[in-house]
């Protein structure tokens, strides 16, 4: 991913601020807000890990589940159309919508990624 970090299964944005001549960040895909800073990209790394780190230790010990980026389910909205389309095919497929959509998705994402 563009303009982001990875540590520990968390993945953290990367900005920067002119105006203040430091870089900034926080953890993207949880709602937790768990920000970061740095004066460079070093700091900025070591800061992003810290804050990984500080965030899954204050879960343990106030006994809260972490969130997990990528829990691997989403809402998709579509043109009721659309939906009964894509049952229709399902159906003829002998799959559910879930597998259907799931399979389409990854060969999509196979044939960009390719």
């Amino acid at each position: 991913m563009k303009d982001m970090m990875e540590y520990n299964g968390y993945f953290g944005s990367v900005h920067y601020n002119d105006d203040d001549k430091v870089f900034y960040g926080k953890l993207e895909f949880i709602r937790t807000l768990v920000s970061y800073e740095g004066t460079d990209v070093v700091s900025l790394r070591a800061a992003f890990e810290e804050a990984v780190d500080d965030y899954l230790e204050f879960c343990k010990e106030t006994d809260r589940q972490p969130e997990k980026p990528f829990k691997g389910s989403f809402n998709l909205r579509l043109d009721p159309e659309l939906h009964k389309r894509l049952v229709s095919n399902a159906m003829s497929e002998g799959k559910t919508l879930n597998t259907f959509v799931k399979d389409l998705l990854q060969r999509a994402v196979s044939e960009t990624h390719a």
